[in-house]
């Protein structure tokens, strides 16, 4: 817990998190009360779900929407990130009949893009402003810290709707990202004009915090080798993060693994009801099985910076993998504890390889590609959990949900086996100099 608390006690981490709370709580808040609103105006479920949907939407374009995070500086735009959604959100104070809750489904729309964009400054910035050593507590707080806000958030949400309706939480919202915003500006970084050529000796990130230089030690760790002789301008094709991704030999087996693990992850979620029926309990039940998960994601993102240190993002990101697996499998037991226990065990093991992936995509990536890089991961992995979702809800209406379970168990279990391998490349890799590569 040492580097845990490490992460604490740096400046920079501290602002981060402090504000990834703050905007975290009204984002939940609003997640769940955007679909109850719609749901009172109209009456419609399929438009109380296309709430989510018009927020995840944006995803599919992260790739052209993180090249934004490479081509303006990432503070001032982590700041408009947060201001513009601030002012976007009193909008929906004209909502007031079932005619214009196309003005709900429009903001949140808009308010997903600029997500997708939030989050891509977001973790490229954090790459050069917090000190590589601390990357994967940093990533594993934000993760708890994020799991958290969805514990208690859509419950304030839900009490606040239930006392102001729609426009209260709204305006929640909108205050907490203008606290957001506040933070942002806080941080103490260097921003430095992106050059066409990065020499390949170079270790340090466009935005660098101040007092901090990478050791000798940490250098390889930020600027891997052969596959970065050359830092690419940030003039280059927004594909050009999905073709790093592919290219690279750590990266691109961690992020197919949290794209794999994420579509089954959306096949188990399906599952949901059909496991509390099986229980013999009425849907509310889902709550306590969902806090017992939120709780399970706030502990590994506890512990996740000493297990990456120790276990490396492949290892780390395969026990994570396992243990959702042998979790989900085992809902196929219709008993109250074990269910309970599995839902915590999912929750330990969802976020891992997310973390592990999240983590080496900012340090495995030229900082001028980071923002694009970032995004297209997110897009990536997050995207195959849409595709998840409509797949199990077809299933689970043809086959019974405890072979159902232990089948997808088995099959996500073998999603982990490659990552405990480390491929022949990435040795290869990393045993080579800047000086044998050939030239970009």
């Amino acid at each position: 817990m040492t580097k845990t608390w490490a992460v604490l006690h740096d400046r920079n981490a501290r602002l981060f998190l402090t504000a990834v709370t703050v905007s975290g709580f009204g984002t939940s808040a609003l997640w769940l009360v955007s679909g109850i609103w719609v749901k009172d105006l109209t009456g419609s479920d399929g438009l109380a779900a296309l709430c989510m949907l018009a927020m995840w939407a944006p995803t599919l374009a992260g790739p052209l929407l993180g090249a934004l995070a490479d081509r303006v500086p990432r503070k001032p735009l982590l700041i408009g990130g947060s201001l513009l959604p601030a002012a976007l959100l009193p909008v929906l104070f004209a909502v007031d009949s079932p005619d214009r809750v196309w003005l709900v489904l429009t903001v949140l729309c808009v308010y997903g893009a600029a997500g997708v964009v939030h989050d891509a400054a977001e973790s490229a910035l954090v790459a050069g402003a917090v000190a590589p050593p601390l990357l994967g507590g940093f990533n594993g707080l934000r993760m708890a810290v994020t799991e958290g806000m969805k514990l208690v958030a859509p419950l304030a949400g839900a009490g606040l709707y239930a006392l102001q309706g729609g426009p209260g939480v709204a305006l929640l919202d909108a205050i907490t990202f203008l606290l957001a915003a506040l933070l942002y500006a806080g941080l103490r970084v260097r921003q430095s004009r992106p050059d066409p050529v990065t020499p390949p000796t170079s270790t340090g990130s466009g935005d660098q915090p101040s007092g901090w230089t990478a050791t000798a030690a940490e250098a390889p760790r930020r600027r891997p080798t052969a596959t970065h002789r050359r830092t690419p301008s940030r003039r280059t094709p927004a594909g050009a993060g999905t073709r790093h991704i592919w290219a690279h030999p750590i990266l691109r087996p961690l992020v197919l693994a949290g794209g794999t693990t994420m579509l089954f992850a959306g096949l188990n979620g399906a599952l949901i009801y059909a496991v509390i029926d099986g229980l013999g309990h009425s849907p509310a039940y889902a709550g306590a099985l969902y806090a017992a998960q939120g709780a399970g994601s706030v502990a590994v993102g506890l512990v996740s910076g000493p297990a990456l240190r120790r276990l490396g993002e492949r290892r780390f990101a395969a026990y994570g993998i396992a243990l959702t697996a042998v979790a989900a499998g085992l809902r196929a037991i219709p008993s109250d504890p074990p269910a309970l226990a599995c839902s915590a065990a999912i929750g330990a093991g969802l976020p891992c390889v997310l973390i592990a992936a999240l983590t080496a995509v900012q340090r495995e990536t030229p900082d001028a590609l980071l923002g694009r890089a970032v995004a297209t991961a997110h897009t990536l992995m997050y995207t195959p959990n849409v595709l998840g979702l409509a797949a199990g809800a077809a299933l689970v209406e043809l086959v019974d949900q405890r072979p159902l379970s232990a089948l997808l168990g088995v099959a996500w279990l073998a999603t982990a086996v490659p990552l405990f391998q480390r491929p022949a490349s990435a040795s290869r890799i990393a045993s080579r100099s800047p000086s044998d590569a050939n030239p970009a």
